[in-house]
């Protein structure tokens, strides 16, 4: 497979690594079959090992916290949520050149979200009442949420929407997406207390078996922060009824929904200059999303 280095300090990885790091750490499970996984993820590469286990290497330094944030809170979290999520098994430690944790998981089966989902309205029902349940989840002992992360105050990114606009030039209409932008940074703030947000509920990171939504992956973005960070499948996953039945199963308000489809805007808008000529899979599903931000702020 073709490898395209995404980030200027990005470290690759290969199968030759994989199997000296397992044979060094893990050699009750250096000898199994072991191939990177395709994907468009944009911070960590994936190999398979054997049939029921997952290997995921940092490829980015940002990156590196997420397998030990996983560890301490996916455990906790999973009793009390109604679909599967990642099942962290070791973690591994910097070695053979590889300068970062790394770690196995098992292996969860499925496909990403993309046209996988035999019926819109019942994975609409299906992930409003994981997202439900997530936010009902105590939060004591939480880590701080840092600057910039998922699920905080929309005008922290506005620096950034506008200067990755100008980037964008004549790709996107920017007049547009900045009016969008500026709706949803009016309105009104979260003033209630912070919830669990998974902050990343992109297609790439639902897994679908037979048609129907299955696990949820990558907590990477895992907060404590205004829930509206997690209506991102409203205009990532699904529209017309599907879109409105999942606003109505979260009983969503009017300020709310604009926040959510701010975030959408914002990681549409960051991502698409950044990843234009390195990651064709991000650039399409974030040109799909912002579209379909855009032809909401239109209508409403």
């Amino acid at each position: 497979m073709s490898r395209v280095r995404m980030h200027a300090d990005e470290v690759m990885t290969d199968e030759d690594l994989v199997r000296r790091l397992l044979a060094g750490q893990f050699p009750r499970w250096a000898d199994l079959p072991l191939r990177l996984v395709p994907s468009y993820g944009t911070d960590h590469d994936i190999y398979r090992l054997g049939e029921s286990l997952s290997v995921r290497l940092p490829r980015i330094g940002w990156a590196t916290r997420q397998a030990a944030k996983e560890a301490e809170w996916l455990p906790r979290l999973a009793p009390h949520l109604p679909l599967t999520l990642p099942v962290p098994l070791a973690m591994g430690c910097p070695a053979e050149g590889y300068p970062f944790d790394w770690s196995v998981y098992e292996w969860l089966p499925g496909e990403n979200a993309n046209g996988a989902l035999h019926d819109l309205e019942r994975a609409a029902v299906d992930l409003a009442t994981f997202i439900a349940a997530l936010r009902r989840v105590d939060t004591t002992g939480a880590h701080p949420r840092p600057p910039r992360a998922r699920g905080g105050d929309l005008a922290e990114f506005d620096e950034g929407v506008r200067r990755s606009v100008a980037q964008l030039g004549d790709r996107i209409d920017g007049d547009a997406v900045l009016r969008a932008w500026q709706e949803s940074l009016d309105a009104p703030a979260w003033a209630g207390p912070g919830v669990w947000v998974h902050g990343d509920l992109l297609p790439g990171n639902l897994l679908v078996v037979d048609g129907r939504l299955s696990a949820v992956i990558d907590f990477g973005g895992l907060n404590v922060g205004d829930p509206a960070c997690d209506l991102q499948p409203a205009w990532n996953v699904f529209a017309g009824r599907s879109r409105e039945r999942f606003r109505a199963e979260l009983e969503v308000d009017d300020a709310a929904w604009l926040r959510g489809r701010g975030w959408v805007l914002l990681q549409a808008v960051i991502a698409l200059p950044y990843y234009w000529d390195t990651n064709p899979g991000i650039v399409r599903q974030t040109s799909h999303a912002l579209a379909q931000v855009l032809t909401d702020a239109a209508g409403s």
